[in-house]
């Protein structure tokens, strides 16, 4: 039996535990590519190893999408306005970022990762989870973890981070703190001790709002967090703050969730009469995108492959798919989605259904606009998603959705 069979029969053993109740403890691998978008960009470009690289918006109102570790140095950090980085080092590598090129790094990855083990959980573009609860009876963690990471770095060229612990919140934790290009391990009695002496905006749900909150209470270690009644934050925060409390205290349950590359969500529409009216199929095409794309920033996701499919007046069904650069915004899905649709609609009959769908989901939300020259593309998605969340998905969107919404709603 070779080593990828017994993988299997190992996971597939481990997963029947988990089925039956069984308690043991947790092994969890969580692997961070460092600063993906410049460590990909340095394989290709070898002048760039060594250098403060910023990678984003080219505009002074665009924003720094990732930077490398010499242009942190210089106060520079992800979603900092371009032009207070240029002020910050204006030697520094500007480089606008290829998001295609980026996806197509993130899959290589992925597709290792999926070679070896069939239960892990892509989190984000580059980020990954993978349960070895029980591998010690078989191999030993640790081990086969840093197999698993010598190998992405041998067939990629780039950098990769790791932690090792009994949750997904200190394997996280742990790996930022083996960055740059390091590894980790916390066993379960070095927990506490690991973490009590960290700040507190070390832990994955406290953001900037809350870190400054937490800091005016003078809350700045994850120790004193941890030593204060959960009752407090539950109070504070809701249920985000006892949840809070219990991952400073080491406390966190999430599963790893199977990582499906078919993974997709999708809608469609049948007309009410058959129709070769391009501009009508158009512009319910949009319509269908808008509402999947307002679906997937709710599910904060991201899609990498986006789907259409016609179904002709006789029933022939016809669908066409294209892999795309990760994405949740309405305005790079829609011109792909009719694009498909062109090189699809190509017998001139009539049509009576047009569906969408994204698959390859991704965790993630959309990284400030990305390689926009501007911020205002965010600022506007994020508006038009709190007025639809208070009032309802269909309270907004583009001018020919709506009217399409008004013309089938005279119709009926």
């Amino acid at each position: 039996m070779n080593i990828q069979a017994k993988n299997d029969v190992f996971f597939m053993k481990n997963n029947n535990r988990r089925q039956q109740g069984n308690n043991e403890p947790r092994s969890i691998l969580h692997l961070d590519q460092d600063t993906f978008f410049v460590s990909v960009e340095r394989l290709h470009n070898n002048r760039l190893k060594g250098m403060p690289v910023v990678i984003g918006g080219m505009g002074d109102r665009g924003v720094v999408a990732s930077c490398s570790y010499e242009a942190r140095q210089f106060g520079i950090h992800s979603a900092m306005p371009m032009g207070m980085a240029r002020q910050l080092c204006s030697g520094a590598i500007y480089i606008r970022g290829d998001m295609d090129l980026y996806s197509r790094y993130s899959d290589m990855v992925t597709s290792i990762i999926a070679d070896r083990v069939p239960l892990f959980e892509k989190s984000s573009i580059d980020e990954h989870y993978v349960d070895l609860t029980g591998m010690d009876r078989f191999f030993g963690c640790r081990q086969w973890a840093k197999e698993l990471r010598q190998t992405i770095m041998k067939e990629t060229g780039l950098p990769v981070s790791m932690g090792l612990s009994l949750n997904k919140t200190i394997a996280r934790i742990a790996t930022g703190e083996a960055k740059p290009n390091g590894q980790l391990e916390v066993a379960s009695p070095e927990v506490i001790p690991f973490l009590d002496p960290l700040s507190i905006r070390k832990i994955p749900m406290i953001g900037p709002k809350t870190y400054h909150n937490l800091r005016n209470m003078g809350i700045a270690t994850i120790r004193t967090l941890r030593n204060i009644p959960p009752e407090v934050f539950e109070n504070m925060l809701g249920k985000n703050g006892r949840e809070i409390w219990r991952r400073a205290n080491g406390i966190d349950n999430s599963p790893v969730l199977p990582w499906n590359r078919h993974k997709s969500i999708s809608t469609e529409t049948t007309f009410s009469n058959d129709t070769i009216n391009t501009t009508h199929i158009s512009n319910t095409l949009l319509h269908l995108c808008e509402q999947l794309a307002y679906k997937l920033r709710n599910n904060q996701q991201l899609t990498g492959c986006v789907s259409v499919k016609i179904r002709y007046a006789n029933f022939d069904t016809h669908t066409l798919q294209q892999n795309i650069p990760y994405t949740s915004f309405d305005h790079l899905l829609i011109p792909a989605c009719q694009e498909l649709f062109r090189r699809l609609y190509n017998r001139r009959m009539r049509i009576r259904l047009v569906g969408v769908r994204f698959s390859r989901l991704v965790r993630g939300v959309q990284q400030l606009n990305m390689f926009e020259d501007t911020t205002e593309t965010a600022t506007l998605y994020q508006a038009i998603d709190k007025m639809r969340n208070k009032y309802g998905a269909g309270i907004l969107g583009r001018a020919a959705g709506k009217k399409l919404i008004e013309l089938r709603n005279n119709n009926e």
